[in-house]
């Protein structure tokens, strides 16, 4: 019997209960894979109140359906440490680097990923690649840097286009590049960060996955980094 792709994304979402430290602040990223971790999350409260203290929250859509389920969500400037953070990707290769912000939440996920001691990445199989690149790669511009940005990246051998009706949380413009094999993340991502306007990019290198839960056809698949 064959899961759909929802089932899959429930498996992930319970399994990334098992690395959350009882008691501990949990940090918690944004999507549908990250919705089913927050579901999970909110029926381990039912059965032990102590589960976790709360959690620091990426997004607005996260925050909304952890408070609906009990969950107390605390600012991110006043907590000094995260025993995990939870998120998906939308793209991780082998070594754990990854690309992420189709949702347009780079910029506070990655804020919440540097307050954690741990990052577990939860995605479907389809997420895993040779190297990053395929897959638009989000960066968040200050709005009058925007041509400028675009710019670098065709230096770069990239084509940056500016992401229609998108202004993120912090009234930002999403520039998606596509064109890029990024073999060196690290190295890359420490590039893009030096072209002024940029706010984030979207390589997680220096913020990477420790532990990655796939969805697959066989159920969960444990990759750690």
């Amino acid at each position: 019997m064959s899961m759909t792709q929802d089932e899959l994304k429930t498996l992930v979402g319970r399994a990334a209960l098992d690395y959350v430290p009882a008691g501990c602040i949990v940090g918690v990223g944004t999507g549908s894979t990250v919705d089913k971790f927050i579901d999970a999350l909110g029926e381990a409260l039912k059965a032990d109140p102590q589960r976790v203290k709360g959690a620091v929250s990426s997004s607005v859509r996260s925050t909304q359906r952890l408070e609906a389920l009990g969950v107390a969500v605390l600012p991110a400037e006043s907590v000094e440490g995260l025993g995990v953070y939870v998120d998906g990707a939308d793209e991780i290769d082998h070594g754990g680097h990854m690309i992420k912000g189709g949702g347009a939440a780079l910029t506070r996920e990655k804020i919440v990923a540097e307050l954690a001691a741990q990052f577990v990445c939860i995605a479907d199989e389809s997420k895993l690649v040779q190297a990053l690149g395929k897959f638009p790669l989000p960066v968040e511009v200050i709005p009058m840097a925007s041509a400028q940005v675009i710019r670098a990246f065709a230096k770069l051998g990239g084509e940056g286009k500016v992401r229609a009706g998108v202004t993120t949380d912090n009234g930002n413009v999403i520039v998606d590049v596509t064109g890029l094999q990024i073999t060196d993340p690290a190295g890359f991502e420490s590039q893009v960060n030096q072209i002024p306007g940029v706010v984030t990019v979207g390589v997680f290198a220096r913020n990477k996955a420790s532990v990655c839960l796939l969805g697959t056809a066989a159920g969960v698949k444990t990759l750690t980094f």
